[in-house]
């Protein structure tokens, strides 16, 4: 057992100050990167130390030879990557360890792999866990891919394969469509992951998107921390999730937890992860890939189970056994977490960047806000839109539903717009209340949420615009306002 004592933080914005948040009640110190547009971030003012990184912003995180050299520098023992950026960079973790220092997540072979979303499907299934009926090799082939998806047929799904998060993802519904379709996917994979190389497997034809944490020790220990609902997602890309989730058959639930764990064991895998599946009408399931970081939406989970995995993630690095059993991980409540991204609703959510003028953000009982957003704060243009993380926690379904409810009417950002009033519109939805809900959810109202949202924003703007004439015409006339 190796005691950290000092972590380099690789990462920006809300997943940043959380990391370092859970470094100061672990008592172990922490530093900040940035790059030069990001020197107002809150996390570097937060962490115990900070230090630039010059030259181009989005490199300044993937550049891991000079994220290593920072840390060698800085007298750190440990990197913790976050999530996006070098997370599941196998050759990074790999260079940590060759370089002394900790990785804090799974061995540089288990991020390989899962990294490899045809090698994972294979290896899998291998051990037992179903998969959906599919290619097992990377595909650049179109006349290849026709055949294949004829002989499985359509609808298919055409899928990075060595990336996600949506992009190089593309569904077909026939042959006609497939040519434009695969070379629409194969650019796009590599543009954004370096290769074009896709897999076709069988599309699932309004799924729920569900996935389960695990968290395993260097000891062989295993266990779950429950399920997320992570259906209601916009063009492949998660917008809401949801923890337990509503509506799911017991058999099913318990069926996904011991698919997930006897999988990690078997596999050897350590740290935190979460394995993704389809449940399809029929309470059929299907293993879909497998995220070998800390998610985005890992609050949910810590509020119904009450454990803090980015401390857990930490301690595991250290080799510290897990403190706790299945029998004794108790799940209490629902949570709902919302993204909050800078997204314009009145152009099709295109996204936004610039300075935040004035920020409220919620409050009150079961409200937990994971931001690095404030008043004056300038918004890049230079990284993903996310701004931050409405996390909601209640007793039951419908407590939560009228939390969020409550808490979004709270929330107030004025500088560039956000995808706020989206929210708003999809809680006061009556599926969304009765928790019906899929992957083609969202695909289906959007059309009809953006109209709620563009018509919120209206409401919204004429009255502030008529407190403000009100203010102002109290400070005019000086009167005491009682």
């Amino acid at each position: 057992m190796r005691k950290i004592t000092k972590i380099l933080v690789a990462n920006r914005g809300e997943i940043a100050l959380r990391i370092i948040r859970a470094c100061k009640e672990l008592d172990i110190k922490s530093v900040a990167m940035f790059s030069e547009v990001d020197i107002e971030g809150l996390w570097v003012r937060k962490a115990d130390e900070c230090y630039p990184v010059l030259g181009n912003p989005l490199d300044a995180y993937l550049n891991y030879e000079k994220v290593i050299s920072l840390a060698l520098k800085s007298g750190c023992d440990a990197i913790h990557p976050g999530y996006g950026f070098l997370s599941e960079n196998a050759e990074f973790a790999k260079a940590c360890e060759e370089n002394g220092l900790i990785f804090i997540g799974p061995k540089p072979e288990h991020i390989a792999l899962f990294g490899d979303k045809m090698a994972s499907k294979v290896a899998m299934k291998e051990i037992g866990v179903p998969v959906l009926e599919g290619t097992d090799e990377p595909i650049i082939d179109i006349k290849e891919g026709i055949r294949i998806s004829k002989e499985i047929g359509f609808p298919v799904i055409i899928k990075a394969a060595f990336g996600g998060g949506g992009r190089g993802m593309r569904i077909v519904r026939n042959e006609k469509d497939f040519t434009e379709l695969f070379e629409s996917a194969t650019s796009e994979a590599k543009k954004y992951f370096g290769k074009g190389d896709v897999f076709i497997e069988k599309y699932v034809e309004h799924p729920r998107h569900i996935e389960v944490q695990i968290v395993a020790d260097k000891h062989g220990n295993v266990v779950h921390l429950g399920e997320r609902d992570c259906s209601i997602q916009r063009r492949h890309q998660k917008v809401i999730e949801i923890a337990p989730s509503p509506r799911l058959n017991e058999n099913v639930r318990r069926e996904l937890y011991r698919i997930s764990t006897k999988a990690m064991f078997k596999l050897g895998y350590e740290s935190v992860g979460t394995i993704e599946f389809l449940v399809d009408a029929q309470d059929n399931i299907y293993f879909i890939e497998m995220n070998t970081r800390v998610q985005v939406e890992h609050p949910v989970t810590e509020l119904i189970s009450g454990i803090d995995i980015i401390q857990r993630m930490i301690e595991i690095a250290e080799g510290d056994k897990l403190k706790f059993l299945q029998e004794e991980i108790k799940f209490k409540g629902y949570a709902i977490e919302f993204r909050i991204n800078a997204e314009d609703p009145k152009k099709n959510f295109f996204p936004a960047a610039g300075k935040i003028t004035n920020y409220i953000a919620p409050g009150g009982p079961g409200v937990r806000m994971d931001s690095g957003l404030y008043s004056g704060y300038t918004v890049p243009a230079n990284y993903d839109s996310m701004l931050g993380k409405l996390i909601i926690w209640s007793l039951d379904w419908q407590g939560a539903v009228k939390k969020a409810r409550r808490a979004l009417d709270e929330f107030f950002i004025d500088g560039l717009p956000t995808n706020i009033p989206l929210h708003r519109a999809i809680v006061r939805d009556q599926d969304f209340i009765d928790g019906k809900f899929n992957t083609s959810y969202l695909d289906e109202k959007l059309e009809h949420f953006q109209l709620d949202a563009i018509n919120h924003i209206a409401e919204e703007e004429k009255r502030l615009k008529e407190i403000t004439q009100l203010i102002e015409m109290i400070k005019s006339k000086n009167i005491a306002v009682r």
